[in-house]
């Protein structure tokens, strides 16, 4: 059984935005074991769809669309869908009135335009939008069955999920369906999957290290960078669900002890994530003076909800001015070893924990770049410190931990390395483990060694 995936918007091609939708449909697909044969992405082009539609239809047995169901000129995929096929446009009643409803649910008049969101090709089969304007359809055309979907990532999901798949696993299984799936009574394979987070290792060196797991034969393994992460995603099949499941938590357990800490979340769990959850359970309090990373490390952490529980503030200290005084740090001390120094950057971590009165005080201060480098400060250095409590029988004393990076990357980049590995450090020091950097990356030299850590 062949699957493709078609997006649709001028967008996609011009380089606008990232086709992000192609990767959200085929990691589904991926659980039915369906093989993904064909990725394409077309122009907001009559012409140029009605052939990805014609190739499709001749080629694969599920399509599915992304794109192009919107109110207006360019939303053009439903009618589209339907010349293709010779098919005449009808109203659907009850779709309209759900779009009705929406819009007095806002509060909005609905414009007319709204009203073609309602229109479907003769025989199709509607698919529900829980939660936007732009209802799906399926249509069969010969061997394939098309789903077109919202281009909105969110409303993608929703549908993929709710309507979308139980719909393919009941054309694969028509006779038992989903149950049979479960139960191992289909001769199809089962497939499972999870993503490992990792931060710290390059890709090349993560292959060394797990070649042989790679090759256990039960399991296949991926790699896919997404700076400043490496990920990781063990796909198992079997002929049921145990023994696939059984055959990831082993491998996943085998990556683990192989890596230790530097494998930091499973799935969605991102690094912000994981240090908020940490500092939760120990209902411990995290506040932040940032230099050259502007007040992302800040950003990240309230991007999580609930982070009021443990975030207290932030300093952006560009200025020595601000370090000095919102922070405590010496004029002497900046005028004698420089913005970009240990000392300043140990002031500044333990003068943001003291400010707010918090349980870890996090600082950056660094050359972002481009410019601004000397033969002793090149671009791309940075200084990072965390200040926490001292080890257990040091009642109000700070143990402060400092060590500099020459990240060769851009502006950019630089800010996203030195924020994750800022927060790695949080998450390193509230599991009691060695404070490191990115081994790739790491400057020679320099910094100093932690004097505690809490467990």
């Amino acid at each position: 059984m062949i699957a493709e995936i078609i997006t649709i918007g001028d967008e996609l091609l011009r380089g606008e935005i990232i086709d992000s939708n192609k990767a959200r449909i085929a990691e589904r697909l991926l659980l039915l074991d369906l093989d993904c044969r064909y990725q394409v992405s077309v122009l907001d082009d009559p012409a140029d769809m009605q052939d990805a539609f014609r190739r499709a239809a001749g080629r694969s047995d599920f399509v599915l669309i992304s794109g192009g169901l919107g109110p207006t000129r360019d939303d053009m995929t439903t009618e589209v869908v339907a010349q293709t096929f010779g098919r005449e446009m009808k109203l659907h009643e009850e779709s309209l009135v759900v779009i009705e409803a929406f819009f007095r649910s806002v509060g909005r008049d609905m414009s007319d335009v709204n009203r073609k969101q309602a229109y479907f090709p003769v025989d199709a089969d509607v698919l529900k939008n829980s939660i936007g304007t732009a209802p799906g359809f399926s249509i069969r055309e010969g061997r394939a069955v098309f789903f077109a979907m919202p281009g909105v990532p969110r409303e993608l999901d929703l549908m993929m999920d709710d309507e979308v798949l139980p719909r393919i696993t009941s054309a694969l299984f028509p006779e038992e369906g989903q149950q049979a799936l479960s139960e191992g009574r289909s001769e199809r394979r089962v497939v499972r999957a999870v993503m490992l987070r990792t931060f710290g290792m390059g890709e090349s060196t993560l292959e060394t290290e797990l070649l042989d797991l790679a090759r256990e034969g039960e399991v296949d393994l991926g790699y896919r960078t997404s700076f400043p992460d490496n990920l990781l995603r063990p796909v198992a099949r079997a002929k049921t669900v145990e023994e696939a499941d059984a055959r990831i938590a082993r491998v996943s357990a085998a990556i683990r002890d192989r890596l230790g800490a530097i494998v930091y979340g499973e799935g969605d769990d991102t690094m912000e994530i994981v240090v908020g959850r940490l500092l939760t359970e120990k209902r411990l309090s995290i506040a932040t003076a940032e230099s050259c990373t502007g007040g992302l490390i800040a950003e990240r952490l309230t991007d999580v909800p609930g982070s009021s529980a443990y975030f207290l503030g932030g300093v952006v200290a560009y200025s020595n001015a601000v370090k000095a005084s919102m922070l405590g740090v010496s004029e002497a001390v900046l005028e004698e070893h420089g913005a970009v120094s240990e000392p300043v950057v140990r002031a500044m971590a333990e003068g943001v924990r003291k400010r707010f009165g918090s349980d870890f005080g996090i600082a950056t201060s660094g050359i972002s770049g481009p410019s601004g480098g000397t033969e002793d400060k090149p671009v791309g250095l940075v200084w990072l410190a965390l200040a926490m409590p001292a080890s257990e029988g040091a009642d109000g004393q700070t143990s402060t931990h400092a060590e500099s990076f020459v990240f060769k990357v851009s502006r950019s980049g630089h800010r996203s390395l030195t924020s994750q590995v800022a927060l790695d450090w949080i998450r390193r020091s509230l599991l009691g483990i060695e404070l490191v950097g990115p081994s790739l990356m790491r400057r020679a030299g320099g910094g100093s060694n932690p004097s505690g850590s809490l467990a």
